[in-house]
């Protein structure tokens, strides 16, 4: 379960949506710093469960080709 890409994506950001909401409502404010404190860690491991267990579903580029874009065939 930790190891899904998707599932890291999602809980980064129901934790940032919820920041942003507890940041709006004056008696919690002190939780939201506590969360400040921990998002770098979940960034990173957000960003490292990308990039290693993320699957790129895009054509491959060819020999001559350095970089591609999807919205053109």
């Amino acid at each position: 379960m930790l190891a899904n890409s998707t599932f890291s994506v999602i809980t980064v950001t129901v934790y940032l949506l919820l920041y942003c909401i507890l940041l709006q409502i004056e008696y919690t404010q002190w939780l939201a710093v506590y969360m400040f404190l921990l998002s770098p860690v979940l960034v990173i491991w957000m960003v490292y469960t990308v990039l290693k267990y993320g699957v790129y579903k895009g054509r491959k580029l060819a020999e001559d080709e350095e970089y591609g874009y999807q919205d053109r065939l």
